[in-house]
């Protein structure tokens, strides 16, 4: 009897020991267990289930629990009082964090823990409408960009023997991508008990997250061969201990492939914002056909999501080819759908464009990281991947505050959002094809 007691428990128990191991064996694969960026993986899912369940929360508090017309207000007034500040911010987080290169691993466990503690303060506010609220998603958002920062200094420190940079990436953020996907759903049975509860989720989820930053090799707390960034082109800009009374340079200075590389990402970062908002309204008043508002936006929502998963499976497969042909490629591509889009407005099409969307942004910025990785010095690399994801988290804001104010007419937004995308494209164009041509010789050095 025991016997039989202990099989059926074996066989209960498998399918979810089974899977662990499974997810073990692929995050560890290829020396990313050796090195430790398989630890890194694992808490980067840990990251993205932990995110969406505090946004699937604050979504049916801001957005669903009210009128379209209020629930606008509502939004713009969320984004203004979160992403306003923000943006302030979030050009202090990285040099911030530049200062404290010993103690990575203790701030991406200060992070993961600070999202928890305000996860608990936001389910207090959605419970009593208090104005909490606001203050407590700001704190979060911060700590997500401190996370954020600190992780792209700690992937190069664990990347395995014959792994590129742009590789390692791909697999953190597809984990992150696939850990979205199952637990959206799991937020969504969450919120179905009570409000509060995906919060609560989240809570659980940060504090593993916690603990698991200090499970990473201790070489992550390392600064060895790095040096606060001071980013140039010329000789005349210099940093660390030859730094001359030149201004210090901003991002123009790393070399035109990374900045027009940069332009390019900025506009589909924009496209993105302005498609989350613009279209979050549209369809809540008026569904895809023969579907309810909630379904439509399941849909919009899983096709960019698959088209961002895609998007980062073939960076990974093309790993630095020609990333200034991919940015011209991708953003043409994410153009020419948003005008068909504009121009035969329908289902189809929107499901389409958010797929093309999600598929761009997540090649173009691996490309973007690629150029980094090739034209940036190692010693200030880090300092320009935080640069640069503050300028893309400002070029979602502007789109998200356009999408926030565009009448509910789909073909005029989506014309909008075509104008967008091609000032981005055409004036990156020229200087992307140019460097191509010339190799992706870089121009920029550090003395």
């Amino acid at each position: 009897m025991s016997g039989a007691a202990r099989a059926v428990g074996r066989a209960l128990h498998f399918p979810v020991t089974g899977a662990a191991r499974g997810l073990r064996k692929a995050t560890h694969a290829h020396g990313a267990g050796e090195s430790g960026l398989g630890k890194l993986i694992e808490l980067h899912a840990v990251n993205g289930a932990g995110d969406v369940m505090i946004t699937v929360a604050l979504a049916s508090t801001v957005f669903f629990s009210v009128p379209t017309d209020q629930a606008r207000g509502r939004v713009a007034l969320y984004l203004a009082i979160t992403m306003a500040p923000f943006t302030v911010l979030a050009p202090v987080i990285g040099p911030l964090l530049d200062r404290l290169p010993h103690g990575r691993r203790a701030a991406m466990a200060g992070a993961m823990l600070a999202r928890a503690l305000l996860a608990l303060i936001i389910s207090g506010a959605v419970a009593s409408g208090s104005l909490e609220l606001y203050p407590a998603a700001l704190g979060v958002l911060v700590a997500s960009k401190a996370y954020g920062v600190v992780r792209s200094a700690v992937v190069p420190r664990l990347l395995p023997p014959q792994f590129s940079l742009v590789k390692a990436n791909s697999r953190v953020t597809l984990a992150g991508l696939l850990a979205t996907g199952v637990a959206a759903p799991a937020a969504a049975g969450l919120h179905a008990v009570g409000d509060p509860w995906p919060l609560y989720g989240a809570f659980v989820i940060f504090l593993a997250g916690t603990f698991l930053s200090f499970s990473l090799p201790p070489k992550v707390d390392s600064a060895k061969g790095e040096d606060v960034a001071l980013l140039a082109a010329d000789e005349q800009h210099l940093h660390g201990p030859h730094r001359t009374d030149a201004p210090r340079p901003g991002l123009r200075t790393v070399g035109p492939a990374v900045t027009h590389a940069l332009g390019a990402n900025a506009a589909l970062r924009c496209l993105s914002g302005f498609l989350i908002f613009f279209l979050a309204f549209l369809l809540r008043e008026h569904p895809l056909a023969g579907q309810s508002a909630a379904v439509s936006l399941g849909i919009v929502g899983v096709s960019a999501g698959m088209g961002n998963a895609l998007g980062t499976a073939m960076g990974a497969w093309l790993r630095s080819r020609a990333p200034e042909i991919i940015i011209v490629t991708v953003v043409g591509m994410a153009l020419g759908t948003t005008v068909v889009a504009a121009a035969l407005f329908g289902a189809f099409l929107v499901a389409l464009l958010a797929a093309a969307a999600g598929f761009a942004q997540a090649l173009a910025k691996l490309s973007l990281d690629a150029l980094i990785q090739r034209d940036v010095p190692e010693a200030v690399r880090t300092s320009a991947f935080a640069r640069s994801e503050t300028l893309l988290q400002m070029a979602w804001v502007f789109g998200g505050a356009v999408g926030i104010v565009m009448p509910l007419n789909g073909a005029l937004g989506l014309a909008v959002a075509a104008v967008l995308v091609a000032c981005g494209w055409l004036t990156t164009l020229r200087g992307l094809l140019a460097s191509a041509r010339r190799g992706g010789r870089p121009r920029a050095r550090v003395a």
